[in-house]
């Protein structure tokens, strides 16, 4: 039975109101202040506040406790420890300090570093993040604490997700201050990234899974031939939900409330068997480690109810592939949302210049935004009808692209707005109507009082946009507080700053079908990089000015950002060879066979048929035809392990990962269009794999 929503959220979750409740005043006064970010932790207090997260997870049946942390595999780790300790009499007893609070040491060699780390250089460390609520989680039998945590090298270096986000925040907040102060605001103590990500996955049922490799070590559909019916008659979106996916949905809810996530908005996607899920705003941090717990918790629940849960930005060629949607903004601590223009844009000059900042980063570090979407899932999907193209534009819709061209004169005097719909039947209520239209073909596109980033890949991490991001508009805000610091008349440099923006940034505006070829060639005479090969994109990250930038801010220093390039590079050749290596596994063992056989019941069948002294010209022309694609399946075999085995011969992680790009993929392509082919025309019980029409129709 379902838990009452209200009385389960936040159940498990040693919130700012269980704080309050289990700590003294003054430690818990002395813990807001820390996260708050105006004192370090002191070991006192951290004593005193992990003697009551103890006794509060006990009581909750917790024995473990875990540094739950964010290595750069893009998933989570977490290493547990028994809350007993041994006594002089041979008993135990449950302790818990602030010592084993704030700092664990996980092994930093085993984990990717890009050159961070070397193997015999073990000792890593995570600190707890409290600005992340400590949770406990369930897992079977199984109850333990969970402590948010960064990761790093025992030389400092961060080795995680975490780090450099939080240092991203702290450059965000540093500038937007200084430009709020210089616009004449002395209330603002903090200014607050904040985000919602909507996650997309599929489910597919656990017995057709189960008889694919493909899904179980690629985790999406190396071979499928076209279904007779996909998603042509749109009947799936917004469709009503299946009762055994409803009720899938309704555990996952109650698991997540107890956790402490938002989980708000769910229903059908685009695709058969495709869906979403998405959660009420928080911290860009919270957020981050909110949307880790939503993809394990999605997959955990999955299997209770014999669903897999694909979080693959494209399992399933032909169809809506997916995506995670990063509403992202600014708040501050007194409660404006930076990036909500009010009722009059044109007058609201703190909503004018955090706008043009945003537009002004966007357009110059278009590239490096790019590059935090690319891997090898999201290669199938960016540009592909169903995502945004892989060129970087900005959406501001019909009142904010008017204020935007009024700027880049001179200034903005006047706001379009939006009116009222009339329905023309007299029982629906008058509708308000939205100054601008939604524009879902938009990579970065502007939503009310965010912007949506649509290019992330629903297997992500949000934290690499998201960091990336924050630096970028902080960057674009330390120029902006320099020129109004130094300024006689803020309002008239403000002006200046603001019609400066709006001239030089014009091009990445963009409020069209991004969808649209013309477009392709648009963007170009505009400028616009665009970068379709996830390798080519990796490539642009460690260039001087993205160096400049990170270091800049104290985001990440030269040697953190080159081994991020190292290592996204690495498992960019780690998921191809993956799938080829499984590839070529299927169709040896079990695509080959089976069509062999067939060719022998038709060779069978043509003997047969010209024994009686009958033509057998089309079982002739079957054969004939079944053969051939046999000859260029065993031909693509054959090319396609020549070229894993080059790949892996390639010395340098940009070299390897070119080879794999240019030599193995355009293998995999040959392989699977004979194999494919195939699927149509060989008997269905000697067809070894489950349909595409089995797995996404049937539940």
């Amino acid at each position: 039975m379902s838990d009452n929503a209200t009385g389960a959220f936040g159940r498990n979750v040693f919130n700012e109101a269980t704080m309050r409740e289990c700590l003294p005043k003054n430690v818990f006064k002395s813990l807001k202040r820390t996260l708050e970010g105006r004192q370090p932790l002191d070991p006192a207090t951290a004593d005193v506040i992990a003697n009551a997260m103890k006794d509060w997870a006990i009581e909750k049946g917790a024995t473990h406790f875990c540094h739950w942390f964010q290595p750069m595999t893009g998933s989570t780790a977490e290493k547990h420890d028994a809350f007993i300790s041994p006594t002089s009499d041979g008993k135990t007893i449950m302790e818990f300090s602030g010592k084993e609070l704030t700092q664990g040491e996980p092994d930093a060699s085993s984990f990717p570093s890009g050159g961070l780390r070397v193997t015999f250089e073990a000792r890593g460390y995570t600190a707890w993040d409290c600005t992340s609520p400590v949770f406990v989680k369930e897992d079977g039998k199984n109850i333990t604490l969970y402590i948010p945590s960064a990761f790093c090298s025992y030389t400092g270096e961060s080795l995680d997700k975490k780090t450099p986000l939080l240092r991203s925040m702290e450059a965000l907040n540093k500038q937007a201050l200084r430009v709020l102060k210089a616009l004449g605001n002395t209330t603002t103590q903090r200014v607050i990234a904040t985000m919602g990500p909507e996650q997309e996955y599929f489910l597919v049922d656990r017995a057709f899974c189960d008889e694919r490799l493909d899904l179980v070590l690629a985790g999406r559909t190396l071979f499928g031939a076209k279904p007779p019916r996909g998603q042509e008659l749109d009947d799936h979106y917004f469709g009503s939900l299946h009762e055994r996916v409803a009720s899938f949905m309704n555990e996952v809810n109650n698991e997540l409330w107890k956790l402490g996530v938002t989980a708000k908005t769910q229903h059908n996607e685009v695709s058969p068997a495709q869906y979403e899920l998405a959660p009420v705003f928080s911290t860009v941090n919270v957020a981050t480690d909110h949307n880790q717990l939503t993809m394990e918790t999605l997959q955990k629940i999955a299997l209770r109810h014999d669903f897999v849960c694909l979080l693959h930005e494209k399992p399933f060629a032909g169809v809506n592939g997916s995506g995670k949607h990063n509403n992202w903004s600014m708040s501050t601590d007194d409660g404006n949302n930076l990036l909500d223009p009010g009722d009059t844009p044109h007058d609201n000059m703190v909503f004018l210049v955090m706008l043009g900042a945003v537009v002004s980063a966007v357009d110059k570090n278009a590239t490096l935004l790019r590059a935090t979407v690319a891997n090898t899932g999201n290669e199938h999907r960016l540009g592909a009808n169903e995502a945004p193209p892989a060129i970087v534009s900005i959406f501001l819709g019909d009142q904010l692209n008017d204020i935007f061209e009024q700027l880049a004169q001179g200034g903005a005097k006047t706001s379009k707005q939006g009116g009222e719909l009339k329905l023309g039947v007299s029982t629906l209520p008058p509708l308000p109507k939205d100054c601008t239209d939604r524009n879902r073909t938009s990579p970065f596109a502007f939503t009310g009082n965010k912007f949506e980033f649509r290019m992330v890949g629903s297997t992500q991490s949000v934290a690499g946009p998201s960091f990336v991001l924050n630096t970028i508009v902080a960057d674009t805000l330390s120029d902006i507080a320099d020129a109004l610091e130094k300024a006689d008349d803020v309002n008239g440099a403000a002006q200046k700053i603001l019609q400066d923006i709006a001239v030089k940034h014009a091009n990445i505006v963009f409020n069209g079908d991004n969808y649209a070829p013309e477009w392709v060639e648009e963007a170009a005479r505009r400028g616009l990089p665009n970068i379709r090969s996830t390798v080519e994109s990796l490539e642009t990250i460690p260039s001087e000015e993205n160096i400049a930038l990170f270091s800049r801010h104290g985001v990440l220093s030269e040697h953190e950002l080159k081994a991020r390039t190292e290592v996204l590079l690495e498992a960019y050749s780690m998921q191809i060879n993956i799938e080829a290596e499984t590839m070529l596994n299927m169709a040896k063992r079990q695509i080959l066979p089976s069509c062999c056989e067939y060719s022998a019941r038709l060779g069978n069948a043509v003997a047969a048929v010209a024994g009686a002294g009958v033509a057998a010209d089309t079982q002739t022309k079957m054969l004939k035809k079944v053969c051939d694609l046999i000859t260029a399946l065993q031909t693509g075999i054959e090319a396609l392990e020549a070229g894993t085995a080059k790949a892996a011969g390639v010395d340098g992680s940009e070299g390897q990962a070119q080879s794999y790009r240019d030599d193995v993929i355009p293998a995999m392509n040959a392989v699977r269009a004979a194999a494919d082919e195939l699927e149509m025309l060989v008997d269905a019980d000697l067809w070894p794999l489950p349909t595409y029409a089995e797995m996404l129709f049937m539940r």
